[in-house]
């Protein structure tokens, strides 16, 4: 005699939440790629992740529902929920970080490792076309006050090298950050003081980041300032100062390297 077997069903809850878990990671993906490929501007590229993010957050909601009902009722799910809570954290790690950051930083935009005399980026005509149009101006008060709280380990870099050796240094470890130059003057001269702007862009999205770096020589020594500033947003979550510890870090991977 044979026997009907009747399979559980499936929680409709756990299916969707994994269906929105994906569908927003694809929405993540394509605001990253959005972002890298500079073909649309910053407010659609945060629109489209904010997007993915609120959809990313419907489907753990579902998740939750979705476990409340496979406990009461017994039916099939428990993979699609787990399966979808992972995707989701995947798309929310980042944005979770960030807030992390805003929350234990001041909301900083501009970073240099000399807070009295902050080097100046350079206007140039070259240098405005790599940025294309983007300037600085000069650090507000409060902010310095802000970085040196914050950031009190950001310094100037002094070198016990001539400036022309100082400057291939530079340049070498300007070319292992991979950091776009925009424009640059060798230090010597009339002036004597040198400089290197250039562009970094941010790790995820791809967001370009100003550099301008000042070569000043000393008596038997160069000294090195480095300031790094954002184009966009009102905060940096610490990229700013980040970028120039690691270019100071880079710096004396380049002496030991000689």
């Amino acid at each position: 005699m044979r026997r009907l077997i009747l399979e559980e069903p499936w929680s409709d809850a756990a299916l969707w939440s994994r269906r929105l878990a994906l569908f927003a990671l694809a929405v993540g993906g394509m605001a990253v790629a959005l972002a890298r490929s500079g073909l649309v501007d910053e407010t659609a590229v945060f629109a489209v992740f904010g997007a993915a993010v609120v959809v990313a957050c419907f489907g753990l909601l579902l998740g939750g529902a979705g476990s409340v009902v496979i406990w009461r009722t017994g039916r099939r799910g428990v993979g699609s929920i787990v399966g979808a809570a992972l995707l989701a954290a995947l798309l929310l790690a980042y944005p979770a970080w960030l807030t992390i950051q805003a929350i234990r930083l001041p909301a900083l935009t501009d970073i240099s490792t000399d807070l009295i005399d902050p080097p100046d980026f350079s206007r140039s005509n070259r240098a405005l076309a790599g940025r294309e149009g983007a300037g600085h101006g000069p650090m507000p008060p409060d902010a310095r006050e802000a970085q040196r709280r914050a950031y009190p380990t950001v310094a100037p870099i002094l070198l016990d090298l001539e400036a022309d050796e100082a400057w291939q240094i530079v340049q070498k470890a300007v070319a292992a950050r991979k950091w776009r130059i925009v424009d640059q003057v060798v230090p010597g001269g009339r002036i004597g003081v040198g400089h290197i702007d250039a562009v970094d862009k941010t790790l995820v999205m791809g967001f370009p980041e100003d550099v301008t770096i000042r070569l000043r020589p000393l008596a038997g020594q160069t000294r090195i300032d480095i300031r790094s500033a954002s184009r966009f947003g009102r905060h940096d979550f610490g990229g700013n100062a980040q970028r120039i510890q690691s270019f100071a870090q880079e710096l004396q991977a380049q002496l030991d390297a000689r």
